[in-house]
């Protein structure tokens, strides 16, 4: 970080820290920061003040857009650069949210120059230099669900983090210390084995649309990986070891802790 950023950094948050009661009162309703420390947290929103202060975060058609739903989607949005920084969400500046799903309407060339038109309705959309784009009512949906693998911001922000390299592929660039044939082999043969089981119509523990593309696949997981870590380590160990040195975190120790933690509450509520 150059003087110039840091300096622009500790103005920032010298003057717009989010304030207190509306960082609890928003972050309370995120089930995916459980077991987040003290220093996490405080961390976090840190980061989440200056998202709020490089992203225009807008509601389409009329949508109204609260603070307490800004603050929700820029800590979500951080969660999984907690320990990489804001720096990475440079290319762009935009968040746009829509009431609930929306429909996109596109044209598309395939590798034989074969243009079809494709009519989806869509929880949510990245674009390489353009805005993120999300449905309120698919992430009050997600933060209901709890734990369930499903979170509409972090699939996006991973499709953000994918394409930093110029193209989805489901390889963000890597950090230094982490070779490359490690990555593609376990995501490789992970993926391989979705597609293999999703054939043969066999039952599968993640979502379905993680074997559209490889782009998908990192999306998806990037979102179990955070919220339904358990089931990556148990299913795909290989994956969730490179996930965790990537986004470097450990969402299952925290999980584990908290609950280990809650545990003693528990008992003395049923005593």
């Amino acid at each position: 970080m150059n003087i110039f950023r840091r300096a622009w950094v500790r103005y920032v948050l010298r003057r717009y820290l989010i304030g207190h009661d509306l960082w609890e009162n928003a972050t309370d309703r995120l089930p995916v920061l459980r077991g987040l420390s003290s220093v996490e947290k405080a961390h976090l929103r840190e980061l989440s003040t200056l998202f709020l202060h490089e992203k225009n975060i807008i509601g389409a058609q009329g949508f109204e857009v609260t603070e307490t739903m800004r603050v929700q989607v820029a800590a979500t949005a951080c969660l999984p650069v907690l320990y990489l920084g804001t720096r990475l969400f440079s290319p762009w500046r935009e968040v746009v949210i829509y009431a609930g799903a929306f429909r996109v309407s596109r044209d598309e060339i395939d590798g034989m120059g074969i243009v079809h038109h494709q009519d989806r309705v869509l929880s949510g959309e990245s674009w390489e230099r353009g805005p993120v784009i999300l449905s309120w009512q698919d992430i009050e949906q997600d933060n209901r669900a709890g734990y369930q693998g499903h979170n509409v911001i972090i699939h996006e922000i991973a499709h953000k983090l994918d394409m930093l390299d110029g193209s989805a592929n489901g390889m963000p660039p890597l950090h230094a210390a982490m070779p490359v044939p490690p990555w593609t082999d376990a995501f490789s043969r992970a993926y391989d084995e979705l597609n293999r089981r999703l054939e043969h119509d066999h039952p599968v523990c993640v979502d379905p649309y993680a074997a559209i593309s490889p782009a998908e696949f990192f999306a998806v997981f990037s979102e179990y990986f955070f919220c339904a870590p358990d089931i990556v380590q148990t299913h795909f160990s290989d994956v969730y070891r490179q996930l965790r040195l990537y986004y470097r975190q450990d969402p299952l120790s925290r999980l584990r802790a908290d609950e280990t933690a809650a545990q003693p509450m528990q008992e003395a509520a049923v005593r």
